[in-house]
Parts: C-alpha cells; structure tokens; sequence
C-alpha cells in the first residue's frame, strides 16, 4: 500500500513549535528565505471582524473587509493562470457572503427593449434594474454574467490593484462596487 500526502497534509499542525495552517497546511505558501517559507493565512476572521467593528465605531458606517490572497483569472496575454492560493478570501466579513445579482445590460438592450433607443432605452434599463427580482438564479436576463462568488470577484480586483511586487499596497479601499447602472 503507498501512501500519498498532498501539500495541505504537510504542516497542517504545529511540528516542535513551528507555524501551522490547520486547512491548508503547506498549499498556497510562500518562499519567504532559503530556509522558511511564509503559509497561508490562517484564523484571520477575528483580523477583519475587528476591522469592520472599529470602523463602525469611527465613522458610523458598516464597511465589509476581507484578506484577500491571489484573485482567481487567466492572462489574456500572458495565458498565466494565477491560482497559487487555496481560496482568495481566508476571511471576510458577512455582507460579502454569496454572488452578485445582476442583469446583463445588453441582454436586455438586444432583447427586451430592443424597439428602443436613446434616452428612452436607458430609462427602460433603468426601471428594469430598480424592480429586478431579488433572486435572478437561472433568468435569461442573468446569463452571461458572472456567477462567480462576492470574495472570488473583489479578491480578484483587489489583487490586480496591489500586485505582487514593488507597490507595497498594505490595503485596497474598493468604492462603488456594489453600485449599478441607476445609481
């Protein structure tokens, strides 16, 4: 009998007082030194709780915060695939739980107002978006959008923004993301 162990069975509990991550062990690590190497984030969620926790009590506001790791997407160019870490959000906070609602804009322009131009096709589009259904799951005028996760989508943004080298961007401030075509 042979024994298999993948990257998350190795490190995925303390060894003589070493770092640990208990889900992920060794996947989405970094080389940090010749000797060391950095692993995943591990028990962040109290990290953005508190964030969002303390910004409510400065600004009177609820702000949803997540740790993001590498976004999930493929080089157009390049043709790199960039899925080094195990999920992209370790840790967010409620509000960015599930999967946008949206309608495909020109879906509706080329189909449910298709006899209409100018002003008057944008008003349509714009009453349309305002009495949407809650749950769009399965509507025509939901396909050809995104159907991927809240955390997958702004992981993702935030990643590009920040990059990997020499910016040092500590920190994405995303505005306006959960805005649509009426506001």
């Amino acid at each position: 009998m042979e024994t298999i162990f993948g990257l998350d069975d190795i490190l995925n509990e303390s060894v003589n007082g070493s770092g640990f991550n208990k889900d992920y062990g060794l996947l989405g690590s970094n080389k940090s030194t010749e000797e060391s190497v950095k692993l995943f984030p591990n028990n962040c969620q109290p990290i953005v709780d508190g964030i969002q926790a303390k910004l409510k009590e400065i600004t009177g506001k609820t702000v949803e915060v997540m740790v993001y790791g590498d976004g999930a997407f493929k080089d157009p160019v390049g043709k790199i695939w960039e899925l080094a870490d195990p999920v992209v959000s370790p840790a967010y906070t409620a509000g960015l739980e599930g999967t946008p609602n949206e309608v495909k804009l020109k879906y509706l322009a080329d189909n449910n107002f298709s006899h209409l131009r100018g002003e008057e096709l944008k008003q349509a589009i714009s009453e349309y978006i305002q009495n949407k259904d809650e749950d769009l799951v399965g509507a025509m005028e939901a396909q050809g959008t995104t159907p991927r996760q809240l955390t997958d989508l702004i992981g993702s943004l935030s990643d590009l923004t920040s990059g990997s080298g020499d910016k040092g961007t500590p920190m994405i401030y995303i505005q306006g993301y959960f805005d649509n075509y009426t506001k």
